[in-house]
């Protein structure tokens, strides 16, 4: 029986193993995000964790360790002037891991593994649409649709900021948590940007179905049989109310009751069948 075995072995001898994993190491370093199989990420973040932390302290001896674990000069210099520097107030978790499902070929389960609050956060631009995404279902609910297309989402960087405050009664409460997250140790300009990014995604939103009405529009006075855009299993439209697996199962038309006619013609019949049975 193995006892005391902490770590994986991914099938690989204790120097190649080391060195695979230096190797993913300094490839986060250098380029902020990798794509790797989830068991890889999971080593590889708790190695940069701890490299990471080696940066920070700014010793001698930690620059030291820290420069015989990495491959390239480059990752170290980025350790030592950018990222110190970046999590110089974060206590921790400096990394995250997004699951990507099974890749193609052996069906490994794929992720990413990225440093947190770098220029091409995922999360961050994740985060920002979907809030974009909470303000035109509210403004909605609240107004005519010709209000919400003159006005947009200008009020999403106080909607935003009330959400930073955990005050929030707009956005979904997951959609809020994830704003504090992302903005507890950003600076004031991060607030800025995910607005911006927020309002972008809005206008997209409300811009959609009338680009697709002008297209449909240009295509029928050339052919009167063009029949109009079908909307797209999987994505959602402004105002839609179902959930996206419902609209990925291609349940695109509104959940409708049989017929009642239908009902009644099926009823009687299987009543005057029943009558012919019993009394023959």
């Amino acid at each position: 029986m193995k006892h005391g075995v902490a770590f994986r072995k991914f099938s690989r001898t204790s120097s190649h193993r080391m060195l695979m994993l230096r190797n993913l190491v300094t490839s986060l370093f250098e380029h902020e995000r990798i794509k790797t199989t989830l068991p890889k990420a999971r080593d590889t973040a708790r190695l940069a964790e701890k490299i990471i932390t080696m940066g920070k302290k700014g010793t001698a001896g930690s620059e030291s360790q820290a420069s015989s674990f990495l491959l390239k000069p480059t990752a170290l210099n980025k350790l030592l002037e950018t990222y110190a520097k970046r999590y110089a107030d974060r206590p921790g978790g400096y990394t995250r891991i997004l699951k990507l499902g099974n890749r193609k070929g052996d069906h490994a389960p794929a992720a990413v593994l990225e440093l947190v609050d770098n220029p091409k956060d995922l999360r961050f631009e994740m985060t920002a649409r979907a809030a974009g995404w909470d303000i035109v279902q509210h403004q909605l609910h609240n107004q005519r649709l010709g209000a919400v297309m003159k006005t947009g989402a200008q009020n999403a960087e106080d909607i935003l900021k009330a959400a930073q405050q955990g005050e929030s009664t707009v956005l979904r409460p997951q959609t809020a948590m994830n704003v504090q997250k992302l903005l507890k140790f950003r600076g004031p300009e991060a607030l800025v940007e995910m607005s911006e990014k927020a309002k972008e995604h809005a206008d997209r939103l409300l811009a959609t179905p009338l680009a697709l009405k002008t297209m449909y529009e240009a295509k029928k006075e050339k052919n009167q049989r063009n029949p109009p855009p079908r909307p797209i299993a999987g994505m959602k439209q402004v105002g839609e109310t179902r959930s996206v697996l419902d609209l990925a199962r291609g349940r695109l038309g509104h959940a409708r009751a049989p017929p009642a006619k239908l009902l009644t013609m099926s009823t009687a019949f299987n009543g005057k069948y029943k009558q012919q049975i019993t009394h023959p």
